[in-house]
């Protein structure tokens, strides 16, 4: 039997259909508050980046320079973020949840702060890395959701999380866009304060950073840590809920989880699904805010972010009401399939948007093409619910769930890390050297997406049982 049949065939186990346990709603909301300050800092800037590194002298005034300074500005906090995250993923499964989440939210805080009152390339880059070091609350996070979970409920768990990541990226492109250059959109509130005209995207960088000292406090007070340090996973307040345990109580190293087929598996497919949906976000606001002959749309940085918030708010929506449903009627691996092949026409539409903006101007065709991509990209959301849930089932055991997530984080921090400043830099390159005619960043990432869609065969068609782990590390 070949490899990939037998990965199809491994979680082919009959069980019995059980009840749906009902979801321990208040922490659930407290966990989600949590997760939503690292979409908004993360997307805040987005409006406003490209204007932001233009305005600066390292561009020396050529527009077309902007995509690799930007790209690189957009990677830091990922390339970073990769050195560090598995660490403290694997120091929550020995200190708690807890302490790592508020160490996560205090670096988040004091890089918003920062980035906010950077007037050089240089402090832009150490507020970003200082966000990225200090920052490893995703794995945690998603560990987190995943001992408040059982096996009846964890898709309508999971599908909350990239619910509130399209919320934080809805609000902080919206933030972004609205306050930046208070002393002009606002003049009646901050036109007379000399600060906002010498730091213009200081206000939402502050917005954002108030909101990371809430999720803080939030986390300090209201969230309930779910790994009890010290005592059997058996005594932690989670046990009735989470999955059992497979492969004993002692967290497992990094070379035996990596012993486990299926983690390395869904590792890969995640790596590809961060890469693409990074490429794609680090695109948008480069291509909606260059000029139309530069192979852009020239859109401001307000009708940018209330672009990019419409996809967030989209997706979130359909998460939200329908993505269980479509589980429960496809499973993971279609639903998988389906939202790697949704980046194929996403970044065609690039190209063809300028095309008729360049004849047209931006207009009617325009918006139905960008509605377009909002469409497609609701169906491409619903891959990280599912690869969440592969995660959580591939697992080596409860007590290694925490590594499980940081190694999978940290790949995909890596392909993060990679994909703007690939996919900007190609931008710039393909334009300057007019490299299939301009396009050449949109071929080589529908090549990119074409590999990942080969990658989704080696996922099974059902999610793995308890039952067959064993075997499979063997």
């Amino acid at each position: 039997m070949s490899t990939l049949d037998s990965y199809e065939t491994t979680p082919l186990l009959q069980v019995p259909a059980k009840k749906r346990t009902p979801l321990p709603w208040t922490q659930i909301i407290v966990l989600v508050l949590v997760q939503i300050a690292e979409p908004i800092t993360s997307q805040v800037i987005y409006p406003f980046i490209n204007k932001l590194i233009a305005e600066l002298p390292i561009t020396e005034g050529d527009e077309t320079r902007v995509g690799y300074y930007a790209g690189l500005i957009e990677s830091l906090f990922f390339v970073t973020e990769a050195l560090t995250i598995l660490q403290w993923s694997r120091w929550s499964d020995h200190v708690g949840r807890k302490p790592i989440l508020m160490i996560g939210l205090s670096g988040l805080t004091l890089s918003m702060l920062f980035f906010g009152i950077s007037k050089s390339f240089e402090g832009l880059i150490i507020s970003r890395c200082l966000a990225g070091l200090l920052n490893g609350n995703i794995g945690v996070l998603k560990s987190m959701m995943g001992e408040l979970t059982d096996e009846t409920n964890i898709a309508q768990g999971m599908a909350l999380m990239p619910v509130t990541w399209s919320c934080g990226a809805t609000l902080g492109p919206v933030l972004g866009g609205w306050l930046a250059n208070p002393h002009e959109r606002f003049p009646s509130i901050f036109g007379q304060s000399e600060f906002w005209r010498e730091y213009p995207y200081a206000l939402p960088c502050f917005v954002a950073a108030g909101y990371c000292a809430f999720a803080f406090l939030l986390t300090l007070f209201c969230l309930k840590e779910t790994v009890e340090v010290g005592k059997p996973r058996d005594q932690t307040l989670v046990e009735e809920n989470a999955l059992p345990t497979r492969s004993g109580e002692i967290p497992l190293s990094l070379k035996q989880i990596l012993g486990y087929p299926r983690v390395v598996v869904v590792v890969v497919n995640y790596a590809f699904l961060a890469f693409l949906d990074i490429a794609f976000r680090a695109l948008q606001p480069l291509v909606y805010t260059t000029s139309i002959p530069n192979g852009g749309l020239g859109l401001p940085p307000p009708s940018v972010g209330l672009a990019l918030g419409a996809f967030g708010l989209a997706s979130g929506l359909f998460q939200t009401f329908v993505f269980v449903y479509i589980y429960e009627w496809l499973g993971p691996k279609p639903i998988f399939r389906l939202s790697i092949s949704t980046y194929l026409p996403m970044f065609i539409l690039f190209p063809l948007m300028n095309l008729s903006a360049m004849h047209n101007g931006v207009n009617w065709l325009t918006w139905v093409e960008i509605a377009f991509q909002v469409s497609f990209y609701v169906l491409m959301d619903m891959g990280f619910c599912t690869i969440n849930i592969y995660i959580r089932a591939s697992a080596p055991s409860n007590r290694s769930l925490g590594a499980t997530n940081g190694l999978s984080q940290t790949s995909a921090s890596i392909a993060r890390a990679i994909g703007p400043a690939l996919s900007n830099s190609l931008f710039a390159v393909s334009r300057q050297h007019n490299l299939l005619g301009g396009h050449l960043v949109y071929a080589v990432s529908a090549v990119v997406a074409g590999c990942a869609i080969v990658m989704t065969n080696y996922l099974p068609k059902d999610i793995w049982h308890q039952e067959s782990t064993e075997s499979d590390s063997q």
